[in-house]
């Protein structure tokens, strides 16, 4: 066997300027870029492949450290382990501990973003995120994160905004349980609820009865109705449309007008944009399709029903309600719309549970008896959608809203 024989001594080292590789043995090389820059290289074969590993400037590493270097390396080689291999998981390692909270809550929300359908998900994480669990712990490292932090962030609104509070313990412990699975930390989750949590903590129905969204009394309605339609801004037909349609405001302002059959008086709402994930079929009243023409002659937009105030965005999720605050009604909220809708169909109709709660969208009983109802109650809802919006408008008699009406079905008509 031929013996390695050290080609290198420190003089040549310090003076070989010309580019190139200059072999020591053993796999060690000098590499020359140029006279100011000279590196240590490992070549070794690995599974029959060449691999070449930097160990190093000459600035950093003598001949001597090089050699030893190289001999502790080839020795993991004779053991079967690459070492550029095991330096790399070496770096991913000290890198996991230098991960702090912050960057998994960004990476966490970065990976399910995509899989949220409702367009308000994201900012809520990470408004929230933000404003109570980054100061306590925000910076730390994500593997440091105890229970003692936990409850340093929740016990000061458990008891004060205890909803809020309830979806920040458990947006805390998803991106913790993130972060264990990807390695930046070990042990127990410290914001799991229960059999821990549970514990320190009441529980949130025993802290707080459950705030309902701030509805209108149903027989305000044709009163607040007649206000509305005053206003003539595009928050307040929006207001109009979220009331006549009984939808969310979520699925209001982001309406696209490839959704509507206008002649048919039909919206269907796509699956990605329903809370439930499944596509919705909204009949529209009259009235209804009378406010589409009408904001659609307007031509603020080629896309959305409802454009915003920045060029190809719909309508801010905040313009509703603040549409509200300027008509003096700080008192409800949009969402709170749907309950008039339910207390009216409920106190003033003969409409049955299961009509109400498909015009909401809702889940109607359980998965089996939703199997066997392979319809959506179409007829039977749009003959109650005209009801309400009939009921709705019945104020705005005296504000000429019934000739305003009248002139747009004419002009309907005379256009088919």
């Amino acid at each position: 066997m031929t013996k390695n024989v050290e080609k290198l001594n420190a003089l040549k080292v310090a003076r070989t300027v010309s580019p190139g590789w200059y072999p020591d043995g053993n796999g060690l090389y000098l590499k020359v870029s140029s006279p100011s820059s000279k590196c240590w290289v490992f070549r070794y074969q690995m599974n029959r492949r060449e691999r070449r590993m930097g160990l190093g400037s000459l600035s950093d590493l003598s001949l001597a450290q090089a050699r030893e270097k190289v001999r502790q390396l080839r020795q993991l080689t004779r053991d079967g382990t690459d070492p550029i291999e095991q330096r790399r998981v070496a770096l991913e390692q000290a890198q996991r501990k230098t991960v702090t909270f912050d960057i998994c809550a960004e990476r966490y929300i970065e990976n399910h973003a995509s899989s949220w359908t409702n367009v308000k998900h994201k900012m809520q994480w990470e408004s929230t995120l933000k404003a109570y669990a980054s100061p306590v712990f925000g910076k730390l490292l994500v593997s440091k994160i105890d229970t003692s932090m936990v409850l340093q962030v929740l016990e000061p609104i458990w008891s004060v905004k205890t909803e809020t509070a309830t979806r920040l313990r458990e947006r805390i412990e998803k991106v913790l349980s993130w972060a264990t699975i990807r390695g930046y930390r070990e042990g127990e989750n410290p914001a799991r609820w229960k059999g821990h949590l549970d514990q320190m903590l009441p529980k949130p129905t025993k802290v707080k009865k459950v705030e309902h969204h701030a509805a209108l009394p149903f027989r305000s309605m044709p009163a607040f109705f007649q206000l509305l339609e005053k206003q003539s801004s595009m928050a307040s037909m929006a207001i109009e449309l979220t009331i006549l349609t009984a939808c969310r405001t979520t699925e209001v302002i982001a309406a696209r007008w490839e959704e509507f059959d206008l002649e048919g008086k039909l919206w269907i709402i796509p699956c990605e944009r329903m809370k439930a994930g499944r596509e919705h079929r909204v009949p529209l009243a009259e009235e209804a399709v009378l406010l589409l023409h009408r904001i659609k002659e307007l031509g603020c937009g080629n896309e959305w029903v409802l454009p915003g105030l920045k060029q190809g965005r719909p309508l801010s999720n905040m313009a509703m309600l603040k549409q509200l605050q300027r008509m003096g009604r700080r008192d409800i909220t949009v969402h709170g719309f749907r309950s008039t809708f339910r207390d009216w169909v409920a106190e003033t109709t003969n409409f049955s549970n299961e009509v109400a709660e498909m015009a909401l969208a809702h889940a109607i009983g359980s998965t089996v008896e939703a199997a066997y109802r392979r319809g959506d109650l179409l007829e039977k809802r749009s003959d109650l959608m005209q009801q309400w919006a009939t009921f709705c408008v019945s104020g705005c008699a005296t504000t000429g809203h019934g000739s305003a009406v009248n002139q747009t079905v004419n002009k309907i008509k005379d256009a088919a």
